[in-house]
């Protein structure tokens, strides 16, 4: 193994356990589901027992994915899917930085998903063990159109957030 397999397995794990203990948290912390269900709710992901399962099931298998090292470019679309819903319904309208809530921290985690479906999961992993080579520009593509495919479809099919009515124009 070489020192840039020992680098892409320490992104992997960083990654994977963050998304692994981030779905863990949507499930079983604070407010378990019903609480993820209801903040989902109110930033317009309807319905919000749906919307917390999915995510929890996504984190979770994408987590997992990472940590071993399967099937990697689909473990990172699953990442940045999750993270681009993120970006997107809770934190845009915060601005960049993340110390106002903004989006720099769930953008960072993308792009780096990003980056090692294009690099590849290195030589300490499941893939490499199974022999599936999905990498460069394939496993880039899939990557990202997976990933925000599967954002776009979300979002067109289940957000609705609320609108705050215009106040009445002056006669």
């Amino acid at each position: 193994m070489e020192w840039i397999d020992v680098g892409l397995l320490l992104i992997r794990l960083s990654l994977g356990v963050t998304l692994l203990m981030h779905g863990w948290n949507h499930w079983r912390g604070g407010g378990k589901i019903a609480g993820t269900a209801g903040w989902f709710e109110g930033l317009g992901l309807r319905p919000g027992v749906m919307q917390a399962w999915a995510s929890v099931v996504t984190e979770l298998a994408a987590g997992v994915g990472l940590i071993v090292g399967l099937l990697t470019p689909l473990a990172c679309a699953a990442v940045i899917g999750v993270m681009a819903v993120a970006a997107i319904v809770a934190h845009r309208p915060n601005g960049f930085f993340v110390f106002r809530d903004g989006y720099e921290y769930v953008v960072m985690i993308a792009i780096i998903s990003v980056a090692l479906a294009t690099i590849g999961p290195g030589k300490a992993s499941l893939d490499h063990a199974l022999d599936i080579e999905i990498n460069e520009l394939p496993g880039l593509l899939i990557a990202v159109f997976v990933g925000l495919g599967g954002t776009a479809l979300l979002l067109a099919a289940t957000w609705r957030p609320h609108r705050t009515k215009a106040p009445a124009d002056a006669p």
